[in-house]
């Protein structure tokens, strides 16, 4: 296969190693422009630029694919299809016919659902114990397109959105690689997505990592994975924002959301709307991620002290 690769993050540089291991001929690669990050906001090349550089692979960064001298570019490289994954750009209805098959996505959810932006968060958020990987025909709409081949993964009770992506990036490699093959045999037959199962996974908001302690103890223990490693769950005590890395259910009760029941070297003990939590990787701002045994030495906490459960989101978060 002569491919078009489009992507941008570490998710997207497994898929492109697996088919340069495997053979194909990456044609083009896109990947979006350097961006800033860190403290001193300097300029990064994105994973799949630095593996594309590595190989010595053609590379394109437009910041857009809309205008039409883009799109003579593409077509000048023959290929016969593009391979999208996590590229981050929207691919106008020009693009997604010019290859000879067309463009195929590496989706991390079982689709219908999750379709969008963030689909580990989402699932984990709410406690689907399954998900996995699909490869679709793109189309003009989001993630609407036929459905060409799927690979399931069980979701592990302590998976957090890093340990999942890392699964699903490998499981995603995997998928593309045998739908080529069957592409290629004239065996990948397109199955339409049933509109009546689909559910949307919007982008993460950084108000959404609030812990509200009203809420069950299973339902925030499933935000603190889902929002691990970004953008992290946090509270507040005493005015210090506070994230919460790692924290396990417990069956002990009390009427009031927020309030410390215990305090020991194995965890911090939170009641929560039903059961509580007990804290065991913490981070104050400013500082690093603790066990609770190293936190508590330095920290002023006592049991029956309380979390606050009202302090609005700004000025409280951290990196």
């Amino acid at each position: 296969m002569k491919i078009i690769f489009a992507g941008t993050p570490a998710f997207a540089a497994t898929a492109l190693d697996a088919l340069i291991s495997e053979g194909h001929e990456i044609v083009l690669t896109l990947t979006q422009p350097d961006r800033q990050a860190g403290r001193g906001m300097k300029k990064h090349a994105s994973p799949v630029k630095q593996l594309a550089e590595s190989h010595n692979l053609p590379l394109r960064q437009p910041a857009s694919l809309k205008d039409f001298h883009w799109h003579e570019f593409l077509d000048e490289n023959n290929a016969d299809v593009m391979v999208v994954a996590a590229y981050g750009l929207i691919l106008p209805k020009a693009v997604l016919t010019i290859p000879r098959y067309g463009c195929l996505n590496i989706h991390a959810s079982l689709l219908p659902r999750w379709r969008g932006a963030a689909p580990i968060h989402r699932a984990i958020l709410a406690g689907d114990t399954e998900t996995g990987i699909t490869i679709m025909q793109m189309d003009e709409g989001l993630d609407t397109g036929a459905m060409l081949l799927k690979k399931n993964t069980p979701i592990a009770d302590d998976d957090t959105t890093q340990t999942l992506h890392d699964k699903l990036s490998i499981l995603g490699a995997q998928a593309i690689i045998d739908s080529l093959n069957l592409l290629a045999q004239q065996k990948l037959p397109p199955v339409q997505q049933d509109e009546s199962q689909a559910c949307y996974a919007a982008k993460i908001n950084k108000k959404e990592a609030k812990i509200d302690w009203k809420q069950p103890a299973e339902n925030i223990e499933r935000m603190i994975r889902a929002f691990n490693p970004s953008p992290g769950a946090y509270t507040i005590f005493h005015g210090n924002s506070i994230k919460i890395w790692q924290a396990c259910k417990n069956s002990k009760q009390s009427n009031h959301p927020g309030k410390i029941l215990a305090i020991d070297p194995s965890g911090i003990l939170v009641a929560c709307g039903s059961g509580s939590l007990k804290l065991e990787v913490v981070q104050k701002a400013g500082s690093k991620r603790l066990n609770a045994a190293a936190f508590i030495t330095g920290f002023d906490m006592t049991v029956d002290d309380h979390f606050d459960t009202h302090e609005n989101l700004q000025g409280s978060t951290h990196d």
